[in-house]
């Protein structure tokens, strides 16, 4: 077989449908080549394209199938909830389609057929994608309740402008406990329930969220989450990631960019305010938080009966 013409720049190294491919002069014969590979019915790429980003791989499978949306771990992919807890193949991707829709069965492609309103989707760089709560509601029968609540956590966070150039959360508890009562029946149903009881506004990471549920399971008290300490004078200092203002205990969650030497100096700076405002650092590491965070709960019940707490009280 003789060497092909080279694709047009626009789609190279990214899986593309033979419509946009028509259009941007391939002809059929080229899209025969062997050089390519089908991904299925009217889908081609060049090479392997997993670095891609996933709206990139994600919206050719979008196009070809009709009346559909990107759903489940590829919604919440899109939408950039943590799943850091669930491991899944890149090449495969979910979409929904309503009921009463024809059957699909496509290569690379996980397809649900479940009732679907038209409020329930929304589009994501130009992709039809369930809204964040339904896609939460969703991910009830895929995940483990922790990482349903780690989710949840995620979209109903209000978000840090300056960082994240958004200040409104995804959606609110109120909107996740709305699917709730719309989809009574539905798969995970039961999770979900359990799992908004456990939602809680102001988490900023999903071992934040880890965090708080393993004290709470350990039988301590539920601490406050990224509340601004206020000194003696009324002036704000820093917001502790988890903190008990009762007992004057701040839990900072340490990740690995803890270990930059910047960081380091500002972690140095930041225990010697604790000490100054005649508060107690309890620092957890990824360490601690083995064993269902056993060790990371053991640390602060130290923290919590030096300060005075008792269980009980």
């Amino acid at each position: 077989m003789k060497t092909p013409l080279p694709l047009p720049a626009a789609l190279k190294g990214r899986p593309f449908t033979a419509a946009e491919a028509g259009q941007a002069g391939v002809s059929a014969k080229r899209l025969r080549h062997r050089s390519l590979t089908r991904l299925g019915k009217g889908i081609r790429e060049d090479g392997p394209t997993t670095e891609q980003p996933l709206s990139t791989r994600v919206r050719p499978f979008i196009e070809v199938n009709k009346r559909c949306a990107a759903s489940h771990l590829t919604a919440a992919g899109l939408l950039s909830l943590p799943l850091r807890l669930r491991k899944e193949k890149p090449d495969m991707h979910h979409i929904i389609r309503p009921e009463g829709e024809a059957h699909l069965d496509r290569p690379h492609v996980i397809v649900h057929r479940m009732k679907l309103y038209d409020d329930e989707v929304t589009v994501h760089e130009g992709i039809p994608v369930t809204t964040p709560e339904r896609t939460w509601l969703d991910l009830a029968e895929l995940l483990s309740l922790d990482a349903l609540v780690v989710a949840g956590d995620s979209c109903a966070r209000v978000p840090r402008p300056e960082l994240e150039g958004r200040d409104m959360p995804l959606c609110s508890v109120s909107d996740l406990q709305r699917m709730i009562d719309r989809h009574k029946g539905k798969r995970g149903i039961r999770k979900a329930k359990e799992a908004i009881q456990l939602i809680r506004v102001g988490s900023d990471s999903p071992q934040e969220t880890l965090l708080r549920l393993a004290l709470v399971r350990a039988g301590l008290p539920e601490p406050e989450l990224n509340v601004p300490i206020i000194d003696d004078t009324g002036r704000r200092h820093h917001e502790p990631d988890l903190s008990y203002r009762k007992y004057r205990i701040g839990i900072e969650y340490e990740g690995e960019h803890h270990a930059e030497e910047g960081q380091i100096a500002r972690d140095i700076t930041r225990s010697e305010r604790y000490a100054a405002l005649g508060w107690t650092e309890v620092r957890i590491s990824k360490r601690h938080m083995v064993n269902d965070a056993k060790p990371a709960a053991a640390k602060v019940l130290v923290a919590l009966v030096q300060a005075g707490w008792r269980r009980g009280s």
